[in-house]
C-alpha cells in the first residue's frame, strides 16, 4: 500500500504585492510506476532519505520545473525535470550512457522562463572566440552553424537552459541558470561535478 507524505520542508504560495510568485510541486515514488511510499515537495529536498525514502524510481511534477540529482546535496548526474509523468528513470535521463538508477536529492528551477532565456555561448572559456547568441530551441548546434563539438564557456543573461551532451537532447545534462555564478559559467569544470567533458551538441529553454 502506498504512503504518502507531506515533506516538512514544505512552503504556501509567495505574495509579492499583487503578483504571485510560481507555485511548484513534485510528488517522487520509491517505486516505478507510481508505487510504494511517496513525499509531495515545493521546495527544495538535499537528501530524500532524511524524508523517508530510499530512493527516487518515479516522478509526478505537477507544476514548475526542476532539476534531480544522483547524490544528496545536488550532486553528480542531472535530470531536467519538467511538468508530466515519469514513470521510471529511461523517461527523464536522456538517455546517457552511464546508467544510474538514483535520484537523491532535487530543487526546483526559479528562474526558468521558455519565454525569455538568452544566453551567449564561447568557442573557448572564459568567455573568449566566436560567440553565439541563444533564445530558442537548439537540437543540434551544429546545424545551427556550431561547428565544433563542444562549449568552451556560456554567459546566462535570463532565464535558464539544459545543455546535452550529443544532438536531439540526448545524453548528459547540464543545467544552466542566470541565478548560479551570477549566469557566468567560464569554465566547463563548473557546469556540474559529474562533467567530464565540454562536450554540448544541443541546447534548450526549459518549460515551465
Amino acid at each position: 500500500m502506498s504512503r504518502t507524505t507531506r515533506s516538512p520542508m514544505m512552503k504556501p504560495l509567495v505574495h509579492s504585492g499583487n503578483a504571485m510568485a510560481p507555485f511548484f510541486k513534485v510528488t517522487v515514488f520509491e517505486q516505478e510506476d507510481f508505487q510504494g511510499k511517496c513525499v509531495e515537495f515545493t521546495t527544495q529536498c538535499c537528501n530524500i532519505q532524511e524524508c523517508g525514502l530510499d530512493n527516487i524510481r518515479s516522478i509526478r511534477v505537477e507544476s514548475g520545473a526542476w532539476m534531480g540529482f544522483e547524490h544528496h546535496n545536488f550532486q553528480g548526474q542531472q535530470f531536467i525535470l519538467e511538468r508530466g509523468e515519469y514513470p521510471r528513470w529511461e523517461a527523464y535521463s536522456g538517455s546517457i550512457s552511464y546508467h544510474v538508477e538514483r535520484l537523491m536529492s532535487l530543487y526546483p528551477i526559479y528562474c526558468a522562463s521558455h519565454q525569455n532565456s538568452r544566453m551567449i555561448i564561447y568557442e573557448r572559456d572564459n568567455f573568449m572566440g566566436r560567440s553565439v547568441e541563444i533564445c530558442d530551441d537548439y537540437p543540434s548546434l551544429r546545424a545551427m552553424g556550431w561547428m565544433l563539438p563542444e562549449v568552451g564557456s556560456m554567459h546566462v543573461q535570463c532565464g535558464a537552459f539544459v545543455c546535452y551532451e550529443f544532438p536531439g537532447y540526448r545524453g548528459q545534462q547540464y543545467l544552466m541558470e542566470c541565478e548560479k555564478h551570477s549566469g557566468d559559467y567560464k569554465h566547463w569544470t563548473i557546469w556540474g561535478s559529474h562533467c567530464q567533458t565540454p562536450q554540448i551538441q544541443s541546447i534548450r529553454r526549459i518549460q515551465h
